[in-house]
């Protein structure tokens, strides 16, 4: 069986949000259960990432609620820290968790085209592109996101059930609440739109 890492920058961060793509469970804020993986083993490991892509949240209406989820652009930058946690699972895995975010049945992935292209769109779902971000441990990283870039895209405020996810899951990575407060409103739909106050109240309360 061949390993991959997939990198998540939005709710997935959070482990009992992932776990739910794995096992086919509804997340706590979400209005619906993941079909689950084929295989339902957990990862194998899992670790921070620091992904040096822009992250931004886009799209009206999800699961979640009203408001935008979390995508990253396609230019790479050095400058760009966008914060995620990245998990060993199997590329079987990989696939069956891009076919629920995406909406679909049996996505197939050539991986190693993946690698050559680094960014390739495969699916006409919100996150139909897969990206290559490089290698750890012998094992290559993939995440997924939209198939336009960031400045095509309107930024959307997210729900703060979405927000509150990903917090937790930046708190995991070893952040305290001001730093998930200051990551947070660098972010595009959030700066200009949701002040520090407020978001401090919507997820702590």
């Amino acid at each position: 069986m061949n390993y991959v890492w997939y990198a998540s920058y939005g709710s997935n961060m959070n482990q009992d949000r992932f776990s739910c793509y794995i096992e086919g469970k509804q997340a706590e804020g979400s209005s619906e259960p993941e079909r689950g993986c084929r295989n339902c083993d957990p990862p194998l490991a899992d670790q921070p990432i620091n992904i040096q892509y822009p992250l931004y949240f886009s799209k009206q209406e999800s699961k979640w609620g009203t408001g935008g989820v979390a995508f990253i652009g396609h230019r790479e930058g050095e400058n760009e820290k966008t914060a995620g946690r990245m998990y060993l699972i199997s590329e079987e895995q990989f696939m069956d968790v891009a076919s629920q975010e995406n909406g679909i049945d049996g996505l197939e992935i050539d991986f190693a085209r993946i690698k050559e292209s680094r960014f390739l769109p495969l699916t006409e779902g919100w996150y139909g592109t897969i990206v290559y971000l490089g290698d750890c441990e012998g094992k290559p990283i993939f995440t997924f996101t939209s198939n336009h870039d960031m400045g095509e895209e309107e930024f959307v405020p997210p729900s703060f059930a979405y927000l509150k996810t990903i917090a937790k899951g930046l708190e995991t990575l070893g952040m305290d609440r001001q730093e998930v407060v200051d990551y947070l409103l660098e972010k595009n739909g959030i700066n200009g739109f949701i002040k520090g106050d407020l978001l401090v109240k919507g997820l702590w309360g």
